[in-house]
């Protein structure tokens, strides 16, 4: 499927502040389940941008204004070949060989970035209790099933709220909330993964959902978040919690990392004493190629 981005992001400041430094990750990848067909990325006031991978192999943007300005606008824009089918299950290892394999030291060491517990994923008496109720690795039949148990178990028990938290939230205060949104249901899945000696990563992307609308639905798009865990002998799979499913042709990935602050979409810093006021708009939609 092509899929059309549109993320425009807005910041407008009380009085004109005299210099900002911004670094973006607004860029879809180009792997094994989509093709980044076209992106183009536009700043107003005009400025030069300089590309770079970071550690995770994320691509960035990043750039400074350095004349006084009293807005800053940053258009995204993005068109994507997403695979359509959905990831089956395959033919996985025997569970007895995916346990030994993560349970070696090579595997660790080699994953050692997405094991460790992290700000927003750290262990706690709160997340020991959680795990402990769900249902073991050895009663699920496997890793990529297991997983899937525990997105479902996150979507079942938690509640979806956009004001209950904010970009700041840990693991521990989501599993006191029993609420939030979906940056706070990946975290808390990847630390239980983490938990279990399984690597799992934090993805930012988008998904597109509007055909599941109903005809003149009125709803607000915006960016999204979901879960990569490591599956000896089939590699990275995406699981989405928030909405109980597996990675597929509504997805579409910008990067990844331990949690989220490694793929913040737009971060800097400025100077001046001004207030800000954040605008963020997107819009996905299936593209066919025609014009508006």
């Amino acid at each position: 499927m092509k899929l059309k981005i549109s993320h425009y992001t807005h910041y407008t400041y009380e009085e004109p502040i005299r210099y900002s430094v911004n670094e973006i990750r607004l860029t879809p990848q180009t792997d094994s389940r989509q093709f980044c067909y076209e992106h183009s990325i536009s700043v107003n006031p005009e400025v030069s941008l300089f590309s770079y991978e970071d550690f995770f192999a994320n691509k960035v943007h990043s750039f400074s204004v350095s004349e006084p300005h009293q807005e800053l606008l940053i258009k995204a824009e993005s068109i994507v070949l997403t695979n359509e089918k959905e990831l089956q299950q395959g033919r996985p290892l025997p569970l007895s060989t995916e346990k030994k394999i993560i349970r070696s030291n090579t595997f660790q060491n080699h994953f050692t970035e997405y094991l460790n517990g992290t700000a927003y994923t750290k262990m706690s008496p709160e997340l020991s209790a959680f795990v402990q109720d769900m249902e073991d690795l050895d009663s699920s039949g496997g890793i990529f099933l297991h997983l899937k148990k525990i997105s479902e178990c996150i979507y079942l028990n938690f509640t979806y709220d956009p004001k209950a938290t904010d970009v700041h939230t840990t693991v521990e205060e989501t599993l006191r909330l029993r609420r939030g949104v979906c940056q706070d249901f990946a975290h808390l899945m990847i630390a239980v993964c983490r938990s279990k000696g399984i690597p799992a990563r934090y993805v930012s992307g988008y998904h597109f959902i509007g055909d599941l609308q109903g005809g003149h639905a009125d709803y607000e798009q915006a960016s999204h978040a979901w879960v990569e865990g490591y599956i000896p002998g089939k590699g990275w799979v995406g699981y989405d919690p928030t909405n109980n499913g597996m990675v597929n042709w509504r997805y579409v990935k910008i990067g990844h990392g331990r949690d989220y602050r490694d793929i913040v979409p737009v971060k800097g810093v400025y100077n001046g004493t001004a207030a800000q006021v954040l605008t963020v708009e997107v819009d996905v939609k299936v593209w066919d190629g025609q014009g508006e």
